[in-house]
């Protein structure tokens, strides 16, 4: 592992004291690094020396242009080193390699399209200009699910509005991450840009925090998990920093009582298996008509069975192991305190593999929290209302979807639902539209995320326009 420090690359040599496993076998590949306390403070010296990147926008757009192709020529390497050390199988990292490099070219159409300046006229004919201008520099921290694919939204649209970028992954998946910012900062180097542009820093918590707690970082864009993201709020409260926190979601999938089983199940199994479970949008609670419990638990079990289970590098492998043994470990014991009866899967496969489990009959006041991993619990309900009760006993709010034969009534309960995004009808990875936020609800986090929102977030408007008028008070 090498960190990118001001244009210079260096071996990172501290470790933080965990055990980096490959997945599929649950063997040892060697300890986490970090960057040195003396890179992390060289990375924000300069970061802070640069302040912001002073060119035109057309002119980071051609930049952005740059690296899209410099990332595309490295994408079969990226998906394969994501699938090697997440666990995910390759036949889901590979569509999901189209946001590497597509991030950073939609990042350049949203400034040749003027996202960032904007006139108003008032009444007596002048006009006033609205110019988005960059915080400053800027830290993107990516958890270790589909590490890269954040990395280059995040990334992307802190460039694009012209910030300083500082990119930390996790420490237990840095690899594709790594890769992503060769191709970067081989574009950049390309491009004649700043060096202290774009800088990568590898560590745990406690690298993260000092990025994040320095005064010289004045925006910050966290994915990750909730007490990660409490302590990335707490740290910009003292600074009075933007921060945008994504922490994933408890979510639930509403079967009315219309829905055809198979198109349930095949939703459901779906939630519970993508990216192995680890996803912040993956199933937490499944909701079903009473009396249909077991019914519609043993579909969705079923369909899930019939997949193959394997090498995550396979293109073959449908579902793959959990990232690590001691992620592993901490979903089943969740899973098993849930307080219900326990439904496992029949597959069984090499390494960290989990088996996708539906917990039937625990108490709803115990299955309120997340999992992030392939297990949810299922409800039974009576009416409509309780059905929507029981989806928004969390306090979580990501996700939320609906399935039933009657679209107009599936709509009219997915607007009921508190949360972010509500589908009806479909269980994708992908958002319903790439133009429309991706916000969230409650402890699944603030400050919407989005093709457009993302890149907002990383500026601040400055207003400027003659008034031509003054106070009453005369002279």
């Amino acid at each position: 592992m090498n960190d990118l420090v001001a244009g210079g690359w260096s071996p990172c040599t501290v470790t933080i004291g965990l055990d980096l496993e490959n997945p599929a076998t649950g063997e040892v590949t060697g300890p986490a690094l970090a960057s040195s306390s003396e890179r992390i403070e060289a990375a924000l010296t300069a970061a802070d020396a640069l302040g912001a990147w002073d060119v035109p926008a057309e002119a980071r757009a051609d930049v952005l242009d740059t690296i899209a192709a410099a990332v595309g020529e490295a994408v079969s390497e990226i998906v394969r080193l994501e699938a090697s050390t997440t666990g995910v199988p390759i036949r889901q990292t590979t569509p999901l390699g189209m946001i590497l490099s597509g991030a950073f070219a939609l990042a350049a159409a949203q400034l040749r399209a003027g996202l960032l300046t904007s006139t108003v006229t008032r009444d007596d004919g002048r006009e006033v200009l609205v110019e988005r201008l960059p915080w400053g520099p800027a830290a993107c921290l990516v958890p270790w699910n589909a590490p890269a694919p954040m990395a280059a939204h995040k990334v992307a649209n802190a460039l694009a509005a012209g910030c300083p970028t500082i990119l930390k992954p996790s420490e237990y998946a840095p690899h594709g991450t790594e890769r992503l910012a060769v191709a970067i900062d081989t574009a950049l180097r390309a491009a004649g840009a700043p060096p202290a542009l774009f800088q990568l820093l590898h560590g745990g918590a406690e690298t993260g925090a000092r990025i994040v707690e320095d005064p010289r970082i004045r925006a910050v864009s966290f994915t990750g998990g909730l007490a990660g993201g409490r302590a990335v709020a707490a740290a910009c409260a003292h600074d009075i920093k933007p921060v945008q926190l994504e922490l994933g979601g408890n979510n639930a999938l509403i079967v009315l009582p219309d829905a055809d089983e198979a198109i349930a199940a095949r939703a459901a199994a779906d939630l519970l298996t993508t990216l192995n479970g680890q996803w912040c949008r993956a199933l937490g609670r499944l909701i079903v008509p009473s009396g249909r419990e077991d019914a519609i638990a043993t579909a969705v079990l079923d369909r899930i069975s019939t997949m193959r289970t394997g090498d995550p590098a396979d293109a073959a492998t449908d579902y793959g192991p959990l990232i690590h043994s001691g992620h592993r470990a901490a979903v089943a014991k969740a899973r098993d305190e849930l307080g219900g009866v326990v439904h496992s899967s029949a597959l069984d496969g090499p390494g960290n593999t989990l088996a996708p489990a539906l917990v039937l009959g625990a108490d709803p006041a115990r299955t309120t929290q997340e999992i992030f991993g392939p297990v949810a619990a299922v409800h039974g309900y009576t009416s409509i209302d309780e059905a929507v009760a029981l989806a928004n006993g969390t306090r979580y709010g990501l996700e939320g979807y609906v399935i039933g034969t009657d679209e107009a009534a599936a709509l009219s309960v997915a607007r009921r639902v508190r949360a972010g995004e509500v589908k009806v009808n479909g269980s994708s990875i992908m958002s319903l539209h790439l133009f429309t936020p991706r916000p969230a609800w409650g402890l699944s986090g603030y400050s919407e995320e989005g093709t457009a929102e993302t890149l907002r977030f990383f500026t601040n408007p400055r207003v400027v326009g003659v008034e031509g008028g003054f106070a009453l008070h005369s002279s």
